[in-house]
């Protein structure tokens, strides 16, 4: 069985320490995830994320996916999707994933797609039905971020695009990691036969991840 780790940066994820994954697949992760650790595949869709990662010449020795755009033509080294989607950066990354890289599409050819931090609600936003909350990323209060403080940013875009994806690729199997079996799912993922959970203790145990 062939693996992948698609990495957002959803609070969920916390306990989960990045490095542990290594040995076990490929990792895919967005924006600022590279401030902390070294994915293989990073993507970052939004300008100033992509004028932040260039400031620090990340993308020299690192690959990075993004979109072009007429702001990127002095920069150097970032790989381009060809037919931009013009999503977020994370069903982007979990669609570089699926379908890989255009110039090397079995390079990127998994039959098992971990989803870790795709949180789609705020937090505190249980008792709405997903609905409302504050913003609920690590990278809060961080540059290129909102405040922790915030109202979370409606996930409605993030659920119908990691949908699009999933639906269309019934032979892949996609498990989303959430903190409990409980938590927050949009209706459109939830009828999907090849879209699973599990909680972070039981994805920890079953990679024998020790928490950091």
């Amino acid at each position: 069985m062939s693996i992948a780790f698609v990495i957002g940066n959803g609070k969920s994820r916390t306990p989960i320490p990045l490095e542990a994954l290594r040995p076990y697949g490929k990792i895919y992760a967005c924006n600022a995830v590279y401030r902390d650790f070294e994915p293989d595949y990073l993507v970052a869709v939004d300008t100033k994320m992509v004028s932040e990662l260039n400031k620090c010449k990340w993308q020299l020795n690192h690959e990075v996916w993004t979109n072009p755009n007429k702001m990127y033509e002095s920069y150097h080294k970032f790989n381009y999707f060809k037919e931009p989607l013009g999503w977020s950066s994370g069903p982007t990354a979990l669609w570089l994933a699926t379908y890989g890289d255009e110039n090397n599409p079995r390079l990127h050819d998994y039959d098992t797609i971990y989803i870790l931090g795709f949180d789609f609600q705020g937090t505190d936003a249980q008792e709405h039905n997903g609905e409302g909350g504050l913003i609920n990323n690590i990278y809060a209060d961080t540059q290129n971020y909102k405040k922790s403080i915030d109202p979370a940013t409606y996930h409605g875009n993030w659920a119908r695009q990691t949908g699009i994806v999933c639906q269309k690729n019934p032979q892949k199997r996609y498990i989303r990691v959430v903190q409990n079996k409980e938590d927050y799912c949009p209706d459109n993922l939830t009828q999907l036969t090849n879209f699973k959970h599990v909680t972070v203790a039981e994805f920890m145990y079953n990679f024998k991840i020790l928490q950091s």
